[in-house]
């Protein structure tokens, strides 16, 4: 199996919610539950933390992980996974959210596996949701596959628009063969990007593939404080604290 490294974009400064690499979840930094989520995965040759932060750096170095510090200039998580990327030869990176504390280790494992295809540039995970109620939530990005489960569209908009039994919620962790990731950076932002916030439709807007799993494993990103209290609850009821 080709090896895959995984990486693990950190940031302090976000707009909603800064410093959220370092707020503790139950006794744990967020970042720390991470990364050691993402050590479970049984594919990956080694996790790397991306920061331009001193303090997540340190924090991350301290709970024994591999960091690397990267330029401040990033736009995304992605552009700061790509220069880590740029300097070592893994052929499959896996760009690792790092506000995702809840994910299962065989997801990654997934994308790896599909990732054996040189022909797939891309791969992300989705997730099926019944909760109709769920589908005006901004915050859950929607998506659509065609028949081989290659993405259509992603949207922060109800997607599609009259579903009547399940949509498909994105999960925001990237597979990406290496040589894509370096060419995808230095794509253009695209205008169905900017208008949606959503990077991945770059690729699509570009003529790219992005192939869909479906995954079985639920997870929640933190956007808010709030989201804190949920994880940790969730983490209680299941025993994984």
């Amino acid at each position: 199996m080709k090896p895959a490294t995984g990486i693990i974009p950190a940031r302090y400064q976000s707009t909603r919610f800064p410093g959220k690499p370092l707020v503790p979840i139950l006794g744990k930094l967020m970042i720390q539950r991470v990364y050691e989520r993402a050590q479970k995965a049984k594919h990956l040759e080694r996790v790397i933390i991306a920061t331009d932060d001193e303090r997540i750096f340190e924090a991350a170095r301290k709970f024994g992980a591999s960091a690397k510090m990267t330029s401040p200039l990033h736009n995304s998580g992605t552009e700061r996974a790509a220069e880590v990327a740029r300097k070592i030869k893994t052929p499959i990176i896996i760009n690792i959210q790092g506000d995702e504390p809840l994910f299962e280790g065989k997801m990654i494992d997934q994308l790896v596996e599909v990732l054996q295809d040189k022909s797939i540039p891309m791969a992300t995970l989705m997730a099926r949701v019944s909760d109709l109620s769920l589908l005006d939530d901004a915050n859950r990005v929607k998506v659509v596959v065609d028949k081989n489960g290659n993405a259509l569209y992603f949207s922060r908009s109800p997607l599609p628009f009259q579903a009547s039994d399940y949509f498909y919620q994105h999960i925001g962790i990237y597979g990406f063969q290496r040589d894509f990731l370096l060419r995808f950076v230095r794509l253009r932002p695209s205008r169905l990007e900017k208008m949606e916030n959503l990077e991945q439709l770059r690729v699509l807007e570009n003529g790219y593939r992005i192939r869909m799993i479906e995954t079985d494993f639920a997870t929640l990103s933190v956007d808010s404080p709030q989201d804190i209290i949920k994880v940790e609850e969730l983490l209680k009821e299941r025993k994984d604290g």
